[in-house]
């Protein structure tokens, strides 16, 4: 049998180009303004959460907003691709753009916890499909094959402009006009996407024939969500060992497990097996599951030890996110830049992990007499990792596609392993925090003292916390500063597993407009492609 890497055939020659949609410009306005929103509210209340909390209480439950908002998205991202083959691309985006207008104004609304949690996973709900609509309207609206690749490469600036803009605009928010701002701002850019979906996006035609993948899609979203509760409560609110946390892991472990055998067998599978059997494709998804859940602890738990220890405001904190998220923007754009020359060589991938676990190392450096450009500065290597990573992972994603049919379902798998990291990531991370916290007050300030101040903490501002006097805020600043660096801890075994996985890569090139030359196929050939094939 011929090695796999020798053996080539002729790329499909280019499809003709079509005529551009009626007002496709408000089509391609509505796309990038429903990414957007997605992307943004994923880390919009980062800067807002200590806020939040000391108005509403409930420190045991703040990463519960963030994990709501990305367990509710996972859950649905691969039903909302069947519903928009079965019921068409614009009417399912649209609704999906009202759904998440709905969870906005619900959650801005909100009087407690509870509530917040709630209207944010409503929200989850709708910015999975505004993500899986983003990549589907592309075959819509795009023209050609070039033009498709100008697309993507508008989204691909998008994604890290509004991860970056997200918590400078929620700190600005909340400091000047109150957090729930945070989510009333969704309300006039919904109405300009609404609107420019009407106009702008035509109608696409239904498959009559559409199975949705029920029993999958209930497996995925219970396994993932028993998963979330077990490492979100596993030592904080009950005993690793106890009948919640066994239960909790019984039946994620069951739900998991039989979703691989249920996905052989389903007609329409959630989680097509196919897309599986490059190696490649299959690494850059638990690449992209471990950089979700390393950047969502940065943006979450990074802004408590701004304004709690070095009591900045919540714009500032915002502000002084701003270059590790210029940091990983810059190394996206970079890498892509120089993959389209070089396709995505194994080094891209290996190189990130290193600087993202040296990056995560620096920041045991933060403390409570860390200067405020000090901290600013020090989370900039982990960004430069983390978007190598990121971008490596998208690339090699899409390249390891040769047929267009899978372009959608990659996308959503995609955004299914990113999203399902982002939300384990924060339950785990906020675990270690929270117990961090609790554990050096009790040590400080003796046991009663140390958890009553880790609960009325919930339902303090950082204006408070520096009123404290002087023995008990240097206590508290202590116990966030050992909560930061569990987190950071934790960054840093994720670092090292992103690590040891991309040194398993194998491609050396990507097919098509990408790059040059050979590449696997998903059926262990090769295809040759010349660059600039659009």
């Amino acid at each position: 049998m011929p090695d796999e890497d020798a053996v080539a055939v002729e790329a499909r020659p280019e499809a003709p180009r079509r005529p551009a949609p009626r007002y496709r410009g408000l089509g391609v306005l509505a796309v990038l303004l429903g990414l957007a929103l997605s992307m943004l509210d994923q880390v919009i209340v980062g800067t807002a959460l200590p806020t939040i909390v000391g108005e509403l209480g409930g420190l045991d439950e703040l990463s519960w907003v963030v994990t709501a908002y990305m367990v509710a998205s996972a859950a649905v991202i691969p039903i909302w691709g069947k519903l928009s083959d079965l019921y068409g691309r614009r009417g399912t985006y649209i609704t999906a753009l009202v759904i998440f207008l709905a969870g906005s104004v619900l959650a801005g609304m909100a009087q407690n916890m509870t509530e917040i949690i709630v209207f944010r996973a409503l929200q989850g709900l709708g910015s999975a499909g505004l993500m899986v609509g983003t990549f589907t309207l592309i075959g819509v609206l795009a023209t050609g094959p070039a033009d498709r690749i100008r697309m993507q490469t508008m989204i691909g600036i998008v994604m890290p402009v509004a991860l970056g803009a997200g918590p400078l605009l929620g700190g600005l928010l909340t400091e000047h006009v109150g957090w729930r701002w945070s989510f009333f701002i969704n309300v006039p850019l919904c109405l300009v996407a609404l609107v420019a979906s009407a106009l702008g996006i035509p109608r696409s035609p239904r498959r009559e024939k559409v199975r949705i993948d029920v029993l999958g899609s209930v497996q995925l979203t219970g396994g993932v969500v028993a998963l979330t509760l077990l490492l979100s409560w596993a030592g904080t609110r009950y005993d690793w060992i106890s009948a919640p946390i066994l239960g909790l892991a019984a039946v994620s472990a069951a739900l998991l497990a039989t979703l691989a055998l249920t996905q052989r067998r389903a007609v329409e599978p959630i989680l097509p097996s196919r897309l599986f059997r490059t190696r490649d494709f299959t690494l850059a998804q638990v690449v992209g599951l471990l950089v979700g859940a390393g950047l969502l602890g940065v943006l979450v738990y990074f802004p408590q030890y701004l304004q709690q220890v070095l009591g900045v405001t919540p714009t500032s904190s915002g502000l002084l996110l701003l270059p590790f998220l210029i940091g990983m923007i810059v190394m996206e754009l970079a890498v892509a830049r120089r993959v389209v020359k070089t396709g995505p060589l194994p080094v891209y991938p290996i190189a990130g992990g290193v600087v993202a676990v040296v990056g995560a190392l620096a920041m045991l450096a933060l403390g409570t007499g860390t200067s405020v450009l000090a901290a600013a500065l020090i989370p900039l290597a982990a960004g430069l990792g983390i978007g190598v990573l990121m971008q490596s992972s998208l690339i090699i994603s899409f390249a390891c596609q040769t047929d267009q049919r899978d372009l959608g379902a990659a996308s959503g798998v995609l955004n299914l392993f990113r999203t399902i990291g982002g939300s384990l990531g924060v339950a785990v991370l906020g675990s270690l925090f929270s117990a961090r916290v609790e554990h050096v007050l009790t040590e400080r300030i003796g046991a009663h003292a140390g958890r009553s101040l880790a609960a009325a903490s919930g339902r303090s501002t950082p204006a408070d916390i520096r009123a404290l006097p002087a023995p008990v805020r240097d206590a508290f600043q202590s116990a966030v500063v050992g909560g930061l660096h569990s987190v950071v801890i934790g960054m840093v075994v994720i670092g090292v597993l992103a690590l040891a996985t991309s040194f398993f890569f194998r491609r050396l090139n990507i097919p098509g407009p990408f790059g040059q030359g050979p590449g696997p196929r998903p059926d262990g050939n090769t295809v040759s492609s010349a660059r600039n094939a659009g």
